[in-house]
């Protein structure tokens, strides 16, 4: 949020607070809504006893003083930035852009300024579809921050109508490629699993268990989103320490979406123990840390120059909603990703 604080509310916990929830506590007697309480709560600017806290959910403890920093109000509108973009394609209704690592899709909590938004509206200027909202005019799809690769971006309503109905029937063709440390077993296969956010950590998604019979037979509706992933083994690189011969340290490894769930590729990596290189969420990057033969030392040099997610998105095909002409384009992986293919060729 913006670091400029417009006001510091405070109040002292009595006896009869004590257990209440926080976020229920907080609007009793500050003028803000629950939602805004809480996303204050979640961005550490409550603080109970000087120390911030980031459950909603805590209990309230008597005798304690609580604290609100509200920061002052931000722009309402993203405002147009001058920043560069590798543009694949372009024409009146959309255009289809090669993102970098490092920039945010659209703005959120933490990235006010310097998004693709940002940057698409100073090279569109008005020409973009205004059914994302004020904080997402064209944005169809979005990729993480840290991965790069292919987006489309829609310039009019109805271009963006006809491809998120595209991407709803999972009729768009979206390929990524990842390293990853071990390899899938099988080589080649299909990961289909529900996906919902994690109650320990609202950053982090999660594989959520299947149901049992009980649930099932309660007519309980199953928790999360379903994800597929079709992933195919590429290449591998070195021998994994205390594997067998055919199983490698490094993999390449494509990735095919039916769905296009948060983190999807990363958690589902994860998830088959096959977690991508330099992932600091899903990745387990302490793996190399203890690194003794050679191979894991090399591996781990090379990650030093890596500062993200092995993760690219390389192949986006879809029809042109006003043409209806077949449209697919292909990115190179990018540099850094490219290094570390060439460092591993030593391994």
């Amino acid at each position: 949020m913006n670091d400029t604080v417009i006001d510091t509310l405070q109040n002292t916990a009595e006896e009869k607070d004590a257990g209440k929830r926080l976020d229920k506590w907080l609007t009793e007697w500050a003028d803000l809504s629950r939602s805004r309480i809480k996303a204050l709560i979640l961005d550490g600017q409550v603080f109970a006893a000087g120390n911030a806290t980031r459950k909603p959910t805590t209990k309230i403890t008597a005798n304690t003083l609580y604290e609100i920093i509200v920061p002052a109000p931000i722009a309402a509108d993203p405002q147009p930035e001058k920043i560069p973009l590798e543009i694949v394609y372009e024409d009146a209704n959309l255009i289809v852009v090669n993102k970098p690592a490092g920039l945010t899709v659209h703005p959120a909590v933490g990235n006010w300024s310097g998004t693709l938004v940002n940057a698409l509206l100073y090279h569109c200027e008005d020409s973009l579809s205004g059914i994302g909202g004020v904080l997402r005019p064209g944005i169809v799809h979005r990729i993480d921050k840290n991965t790069t690769g292919l987006l489309v971006i829609a310039k009019d309503d109805k271009t963006h109508q006809g491809l998120s109905k595209q991407f709803a029937k999972h009729t768009v063709e979206r390929v990524y490629v990842c390293m990853t440390r071990g390899a899938p077993n099988p080589r080649d296969g299909r990961i289909e699993t529900r996906l919902a956010r994690s109650a320990h950590d609202r950053k982090k998604m999660g594989v959520v268990k299947k149901q049992d019979a009980r649930s099932i037979a309660s007519g309980k509706p199953p928790h999360g989103k379903i994800a597929i992933t079709n992933y195919k083994f590429i290449k591998g690189y070195g021998r994994m320490k205390g594997a067998s011969l055919s199983t490698p340290l490094v993999s390449i490894i494509e990735c095919r979406l039916e769905t296009g769930r948060t983190h999807q590729i990363r958690v589902h990596m994860s998830h088959i123990a096959c977690p991508i290189l330099g992932d600091s969420t899903y990745g387990k990057t302490g793996a190399f840390k203890t690194a003794n033969t050679e191979s894991e030392i090399i591996l781990r040099t090379a990650l030093e120059g890596l500062n993200r997610q092995a993760l690219h998105a390389k192949t986006l095909g879809f029809i042109h909603p006003i043409t209806k002409e077949a449209m697919s384009f292909n990115s190179n992986l990018p540099k850094d990703m490219l290094t570390l293919e060439a460092a591993l060729k030593a391994l």
